[in-house]
């Protein structure tokens, strides 16, 4: 049974990081979703910054950066027909082994294989990637994550959906809700309803439900299947000081 997405994510007030992949009501593009949020002044103190095929995260203020750790990576990066969407700076380890794999369909779950969870205990983040085929898309979701909290056992999921189906699509976030440390996600992605073929709409709508005082920035990108091309949509909370980048 899909779930309703903004239902869910209303009911949430902190599923921290959270990815979203799956097929417009038409069936003939594929919708990606990438929210971040945060508790902490830290955290919250970021933007998504337009950089070539992705975003990047940015301190919305440098002076207020305390700890760049694990707050500043690329989110999204475009390699080939392919756009990889994570939670820290996997994304590049997966681009680089797809652009040096011998067999670029594995190289996902080989990039992931050199990866582990965050080291911010007691949390101990999951680490939550997706890629998508821009051309059929198929796309896959990971999460590697603790054994309910015992670090000393690692976990490893990914899931492959070969054959989307219209109107669908499947959600995945860091944790299941607040709390102290906070709860990693658990069981499958969600399969939920993807209703509309607008990005700027689903983007809207999203946003509309994630928390208030905790949701920091939000992307969005819609893929035409039959070209490969892609329209991006960016919605920060907090706006950038003027003339300060973080490179």
């Amino acid at each position: 049974m899909k779930q309703n997405l903004y239902e869910y994510l209303t009911g949430n007030d902190y599923p921290g990081r959270g990815i979203c992949i799956g097929k417009t009501p038409g069936g003939k593009k594929t919708m990606i979703a990438y929210f971040i949020m945060g508790r902490s002044i830290n955290s919250r103190n970021r933007v998504f910054d337009p950089i070539e095929g992705g975003i990047r995260t940015m301190a919305a203020d440098p002076a207020k950066m305390t700890d760049a750790h694990l707050i500043i990576y690329n989110p999204v990066l475009t390699q080939g027909d392919t756009t990889i969407v994570t939670n820290g700076d996997q994304t590049n380890t997966i681009r680089d082994f797809m652009t040096r794999g011998e067999f670029p369909k594995f190289s996902f779950e080989a990039a992931l294989a050199t990866r582990t969870f965050e080291d911010d205990g007691p949390n101990w983040t999951p680490r939550i990637s997706g890629v998508a085929d821009m051309r059929t898309g198929a796309y896959r979701l990971s999460i590697l994550k603790s054994n309910e909290g015992d670090a000393a056992s690692m976990q490893r999921f990914i899931y492959y959906y070969p054959q989307p189906l219209a109107g669908e699509g499947h959600f995945i976030s860091t944790y299941m809700g607040n709390g102290t440390p906070l709860p990693s996600f658990t069981g499958e992605p969600l399969r939920v309803a993807l209703d509309e073929e607008d990005p700027n709409e689903f983007a809207g709508r999203l946003w509309e439900a994630l928390n208030e005082e905790n949701k920091v920035s939000l992307f969005v990108r819609e893929i035409d299947s039959a070209t490969g091309g892609y329209e991006d949509v960016i919605i920060n909370k907090y706006q950038a000081v003027e003339g300060q980048k973080n490179e």
